[in-house]
This record gives C-alpha cells, sequence and structure tokens, in this order.
C-alpha cells in the first residue's frame, strides 16, 4: 500500500470535495480516501499493484479539476 496527497487549489465548496472522494473511491485498488476542503487536499491510499498514481490524477481531472501538486509517499 501507498499513501499519497494531491493538492486541488480549485476544489472551493464541500460538494466539490464530496465529488472527489466519489471519484478517487471508484478507483480500482483504492483502499482510503479523505478530502480535505479546508486544506484543499486529498489524501488516499491505494494498492499500486491494482493502480497507479495517474488513474486517481486521471480521475480528479475527468471532473474538471487540476491538481497543482502531488508529493507525500508513504
Amino acid at each position: 500500500m501507498v499513501t499519497r496527497t494531491m493538492v486541488i487549489q480549485d476544489m472551493n465548496v464541500q460538494e466539490d470535495a464530496d465529488k472527489i472522494s466519489q471519484a478517487l473511491q471508484q478507483v480500482w485498488g483504492i483502499h482510503k480516501a479523505e478530502v480535505s476542503l479546508a486544506r484543499k487536499e486529498a489524501v488516499f491510499t491505494y494498492d499500486e499493484a491494482a493502480a497507479s498514481f495517474q488513474d486517481f490524477h486521471q480521475a480528479v481531472r475527468e471532473l474538471g479539476f487540476d491538481v497543482n501538486q502531488e508529493d507525500g509517499t508513504a
């Protein structure tokens, strides 16, 4: 399992955070996802044998959000 963080600057209301959370939960291999509107970030844990960071990045971009930054491997 790997934990990653995405910073999403254009997430402005709770509805945005909820949509992003739902999209992350639908990616194969997801274990856990938490989206914080206050911090404008998504922190998620997934099985790297089943998915890649790019899969999650694409899921967020398909909603119309830009991922401005990523960091934090654990």
